[in-house]
């Protein structure tokens, strides 16, 4: 892909992970031509999830990706909630299913 597909594909993902946050309840932005600073924050912000009962978490901020395919090694399985990454010498990360990831808000939020 070249050209101005992918900018559509990445913006069409964005659109899709803020609307899937405001089914969820929560008041989700999307970066402006996905310039965080179009909202005040690092260009590399891409969206913004506000969960208002959670303290000093306001605005959850977000980069968005989208890939043809995913190695099956950062996917969780069916069984976990999610997937814990460890580079050498850095920190850990985690990968988990967005879905999951906005229960666990909503759980925390109240």
């Amino acid at each position: 892909m070249s050209g101005k597909a992918p900018k559509q594909k990445g913006n069409r993902i964005e659109r899709e992970c803020v609307n899937l946050a405001k089914e969820y309840g929560f008041e989700s932005k999307r970066a402006w031509g996905s310039d965080g600073r179009s909202l005040g924050w690092h260009e590399e912000v891409d969206m913004t999830i506000e969960c208002n009962n959670m303290k000093n978490l306001n605005p959850i901020k977000f980069q968005v990706k989208g890939r043809k395919s995913i190695a099956d090694y950062l996917k969780p399985c069916d069984e976990v909630y999610g997937q814990i990454l460890k580079e050498d010498r850095k920190e850990a990360l985690v990968t988990i299913r967005y879905k999951d990831l906005l229960d666990l808000f909503k759980m925390i939020a109240g």
